[in-house]
């Protein structure tokens, strides 16, 4: 095994530096090699609860799916919102402080920005922030990063495309706070008017030396970039209707723009996608957002191997 040091919590992007990115990739790489060969027993007598007030597919059954293939047990809800006692009126800091009486890990995902932090604050056990609101889900930019990684064999020195809902993209401020580790990194951020990146994301990345623009040219860019990160308009964040619309269907990825991209590039998605990206690009090779979606398996079995330790 390889032994990474623990984790208490995992609640935010900015907690990981370079050398503890290299940990996370060499125990997903390693757990890839025990998922293939069935799991192994570590956690046998644990309990992993996954706790989500928001919906989930890929991010829940993932993370129970880590934990099964870590020989441990899961209990939880997929709609704590009203199957808990969270529609009796209960405080998050009270559901947290029963709840972590009754496993030894919690995942969970919200959707108030900041919940995360506040459930850590007061919880017995470690909390995985598996998507707070609009503001961060780090194990999802764990996987990407992971999956860029695998794909490409670096980071330093890439040029990264991130495409569509930038504003209430969660996974996009995670991942960009995360590339700010690496040398030579550059990021294009396109979106919509009523979509672009927060300038509290782009105060940090300069922060940090990163370099990056803000363009409406997805075409221009789509010559020189490594890695295209698309994103779907999220209906459910935008405030009315009518501001959805303004934003929904004006950066989408198919044959015509495959056709402008360097041979080794990478398209990337966190899913569930809703037609900003054609699905006759999934045939093409350098189509990976399912491949990423399966190394959520192996990040999130690194993870939690992290959190509780071997």
């Amino acid at each position: 095994m390889i032994h990474i040091s623990n984790l208490l919590h995992v609640i935010g992007s900015k907690q990981f530096d370079k050398a503890a990115l290299g940990e996370l990739f060499l125990a997903a790489k390693e757990m890839e090699q025990l998922a293939s060969q069935g799991g192994a027993n570590h956690f046998g007598d644990k309990i992993m609860c996954s706790l989500f007030f928001e919906a989930s597919t890929r991010t829940r059954f993932s993370f129970e799916s880590a934990m099964h293939r870590l020989g441990g047990r899961v209990i939880g809800t997929e709609n704590a919102s009203q199957f808990s006692s969270a529609i009796k009126g209960e405080t998050l800091e009270d559901t947290i402080r029963v709840v972590s009486s009754y496993c030894d890990l919690i995942v969970m995902r919200h959707t108030e920005v900041g919940a995360a932090q506040r459930a850590a604050a007061v919880s017995t056990v470690p909390i995985v922030n598996a998507g707070d609101g609009s503001g961060e889900h780090p194990t999802q930019a764990l996987l990407d990063l992971f999956t860029i990684q695998k794909e490409l064999g670096r980071i330093d020195g890439l040029h990264i495309v991130m495409i569509g809902d930038l504003t209430y993209g969660r996974t996009v401020h995670s991942l960009s706070y995360l590339l700010s580790n690496y040398q030579d990194v550059k990021i294009s951020f396109i979106a919509p008017d009523n979509a672009r990146i927060p300038v509290y994301v782009k105060q940090y990345l300069e922060e940090k030396g990163i370099v990056y623009e803000e363009t409406p040219d997805l075409l221009k860019v789509a010559q020189t970039a490594d890695v295209f990160y698309q994103t779907r308009i999220q209906k459910e964040r935008f405030p009315s209707i009518d501001e959805y619309n303004k934003a929904a269907g004006k950066y989408i990825i198919d044959l015509p723009l495959l056709d402008q991209m360097r041979k080794e590039a990478l398209i990337l998605h966190p899913l569930p996608r809703a037609g900003e990206i054609h699905a006759d690009v999934d045939a093409d090779p350098r189509a990976a957002y399912f491949r990423q979606a399966q190394n959520g398996l192996f990040m999130r079995m690194a993870i939690i191997e992290k959190c509780l330790g071997v």
